[in-house]
């Protein structure tokens, strides 16, 4: 992997985490069409700008996280469920799932629920004044959905906002609760990822480490500030209908490579 093939990676990591489109659908799909090799360092690279995304959510959710300790319950009850199936399941999805067919094909079926559910998010309305007030119950369902994004190309984003959803969240709500819980979970994922991992690298390859932590992080801020505006004005249709194209469109990509 190049230096620049490295920032295009970070780019379409801090543009995809927090959106309901899969991060890591994406680089698994970018990297393949980059012909990028899948050595212990680009593993390791794609764990390390995830955790400089989910530093952009720590630091502009941070007045929420000393707000009150119910968010804090609210999480680790969320993260309970993932963390069991994570530890469980997580040799098997990294030898099994990881690859560009099972991302197309978890990006089409998860942009159809989407589009199925978005009528339902642009009408409902919340009881809850904020997503602290939500149950524990509610809250461990939540985190249910959550194990269905360590498929890759499902997305952790459209997994917790569709639970939120379901759980009488309103679509502002659902969102913020699921950055949120973004937190726990890819902090501890990503420390898991990286403690198995040969952290012996080269000179260039620190400096691939440290530039694509920055623009992964520059790159999230900016997506999750125009992600909520979109979202507080329009539903989850358009990516919905992107998820299936892109889907579509890798499995042709594919598909013709094979022919050739």
């Amino acid at each position: 992997m190049t230096l620049f093939q490295s920032i295009l990676i970070a780019i379409v990591e801090g543009l995809t985490e927090f959106l309901p489109i899969s991060s890591t659908g994406h680089m698994i799909l970018a990297s393949a069409a980059m012909g990028i090799h899948e050595d212990e360092f680009v593993k390791t690279f794609e764990v390390f700008i995830q955790l400089g995304a989910i530093l952009a959510i720590a630091l502009m959710y941070i007045k929420r996280f000393f707000k009150s300790l119910d968010i804090y319950f609210k999480l680790i009850t969320a993260f309970i469920p993932t963390a069991i199936v994570g530890l469980l399941a997580y040799d098997f999805i990294k030898g099994y799932l990881f690859n560009p067919i099972v991302v197309s094909v978890s990006l089409i079926l998860g942009g159809i629920v989407l589009i199925l559910i978005d009528k339902k998010v642009i009408a409902q309305k919340s009881d809850l004044e904020e997503v602290e007030d939500m149950t524990y119950k509610s809250a461990f369902f939540i985190g249910l959905c959550q194990c269905l994004s360590m498929i890759p190309g499902t997305s952790r984003a459209a997994a917790t906002i569709i639970g939120g959803v379901f759980n009488g969240l309103d679509k502002k709500q659902a969102t913020e609760f699921s950055f949120l819980l973004a937190v726990p979970t890819m902090m501890a994922a990503g420390g898991y990822d990286l403690l198995k991992s040969d952290l012996a690298f080269d000179q260039a390859q620190l400096i691939m480490l440290a530039v694509g932590f920055v623009v992964a992080f520059v790159s999230a801020w900016i997506a999750v500030k125009l992600f909520l505006k979109y979202v507080s004005n329009h539903g989850f249709t358009a990516f919905g209908w992107y998820r299936i194209a892109l889907g579509i469109l890798f499995l042709i990509f594919m598909w013709g490579a094979d022919l050739a």
